[in-house]
């Protein structure tokens, strides 16, 4: 019996022209097995957590079988990567299943990617690996743990089919779902080929499906541009605020849903430096940290050229304008509630005095904004373990100093403070050296268990979790020598 036979597909992008993508199923791999499976993930399909168990369960993630309903394909689309215009790009090592309905009805699209070659492979293995699957399939689940809009990993599949990067490899498949797949890119690839009516039909089919409210405005299509603008300044907001570095921003990692899409070469900020570059092969830094919300408005604005044929230039100008005040308010609003301050103008000159002290003292950003929960208000309060994470200690009491004073002027108890503080600064993110651990384990010893081990922490990062107090520390000497690529 199929395990999954009770999936129910309604696969609507397969209803758009081949224009829009290519149909085919993906490439069977040699003697699958399964890797990890995330149970959250299991109850967003409605599955039941013994179908991980099933042959049928490894056979259809890892390519080998199509589920009855699915309809397999590529989707095509362009994109500017490091600021330079690629004509084609497309799903060259990704195929969408289909689009499943689950019983609470809440859609969502399948994909496997490193299912193999696709017309848009680009001369590529249409493969991944078990590195970069792990490392894919962590921090989906971490950045949905922080509440960031991100898509989600259901699995992963292995095989011990070699893959080769800059070495062999152990090639794998990570399953991944989100509601829609559609990039900014999706809409670049028909702009640029002078495509106007595919155009009109991918926006007119984002605003069905995804943005159906919009379609009692006056005008549609500059409402979908604003929205998908407010919502891609929003994540940046949100991005820069826990500290998470994308690394490779191209507008084909743009999604238009305002998801955190494509998990290469991230880093989440240990030593705070606002020019931190997660990147290796981001060798003039275009995706540096500190750029990230100039980045995402200039993508907006590629957007916003491809979709000219839908509207007035003015109107694709004011619909953009909405970006810097967006982020503005949403990154200084998350930034206050991080300090346990008041979301006010006075508030501001505390927030950025305290960036350019972490700075200067290179001071752990996870670490730091999680111990500023236990800062004591009073007037002669030491604050000794918070303070000694700087190293010029009297530029941090001269901060603390007005820091305490706007508290105790807020009326906000201490205790109050530090629980609603501890409810938005993380005590675990996803280091590059424990995904790098997990890795390791997973390809050198088949041990799986640190993927799940992490999954489960990283899905409640607010959470004390005493026992497991390891996780939460500042990385090891052999870390430093970590370095992740486009490749990863």
């Amino acid at each position: 019996m199929n395990a999954l036979k009770h999936l129910a597909f309604d696969n609507r992008y397969a209803t758009l022209s081949e224009a829009f993508h290519t149909r085919l199923a993906p490439t069977p791999v040699p003697d699958p097995y399964l890797v990890a499976w995330n149970p959250n993930a299991f109850e967003l399909l409605g599955l039941d957590h013994d179908k991980a168990r099933h042959p049928d369960f490894v056979t259809t993630f890892a390519g080998n079988m199509t589920p009855a309903g699915a309809d397999p394909l590529a989707a095509i689309y362009a994109g500017h990567q490091f600021g330079h215009y690629v004509p084609q790009l497309g799903d060259g090592r990704a195929i969408l299943l289909g689009e499943v309905v689950p019983p609470d009805g809440n859609r969502w699209e399948v994909q496997l990617k490193g299912a193999g070659r696709t017309p848009y492979s680009r001369g590529g293995d249409g493969r991944a690996v078990l590195r970069s699957s792990i490392r894919e399939y962590l921090c989906s689940e971490a950045m949905h743990g922080l509440g960031i809009p991100t898509t989600r990993a259901l699995c992963i599949t292995g095989t011990d089919m070699p893959v080769m990067r800059e070495s062999v490899e152990t090639g794998a498949l990570v399953t991944r779902l989100a509601p829609s797949f559609i990039r900014f890119g999706s809409f670049e690839v028909f702009f640029y080929r002078d495509q106007h009516d595919e155009i009109k039909t991918l926006a007119d089919f984002t605003l069905r499906h995804y943005f159906p409210e919009l379609l009692e405005e006056a005008k549609p299509y500059p409402a979908l541009l604003r929205e998908v603008t407010q919502r891609t300044a929003k994540l940046m907001a949100q991005w820069q605020a826990v500290g998470f570095c994308h690394g490779v921003m191209n507008t084909d990692n743009m999604s238009i849903l305002g998801l955190t899409l494509d998990y290469g070469p991230y880093g989440f900020m240990e030593a705070y430096d606002p020019t931190y570059i997660c990147n290796h092969s981001d060798h003039d830094g275009r995706y540096a940290y500190d750029q990230q919300p100039n980045i995402g408005a200039w993508n907006c604005t590629c957007l916003a050229q491809a979709m000219l044929p839908l509207m007035e230039l003015e109107e694709a100008k004011e619909a953009l304008a909405i970006y810097g005040e967006t982020f503005a308010t949403e990154y200084m609003r998350l930034m206050c509630a991080k300090l346990g301050l008041l979301f006010e103008e006075a508030s501001a000159p505390l927030v950025t005095g305290l960036l350019d002290l972490m700075a200067q003292n290179a001071v752990d950003y996870t670490i730091f904004f999680r111990s500023l929960a236990q800062f004591d208000s009073g007037a002669n309060a030491p604050n000794t373990e918070i303070r000694d994470q700087f190293l010029k200690r009297e530029s941090f009491d001269a901060w603390a100093s007005g820091y305490s004073k706007r508290l105790r002027a807020s009326g906000s108890g201490d205790q109050v403070r530090a629980m609603q503080m501890n409810a938005v600064n993380p005590k675990f993110v996803l280091r590059n050296y424990l995904a790098e651990a997990a890795i390791r384990k997973a390809r050198d010893e088949r041990d799986y268990t640190e993927i799940e081990l992490l999954r489960s922490i990283l899905a409640k990062p607010f959470d004390e979790q005493s026992e497991f107090e390891d996780y939460a520390k500042e990385p090891p000497d052999w870390a430093k020598k970590i370095e992740v690529s486009c490749s990863s």
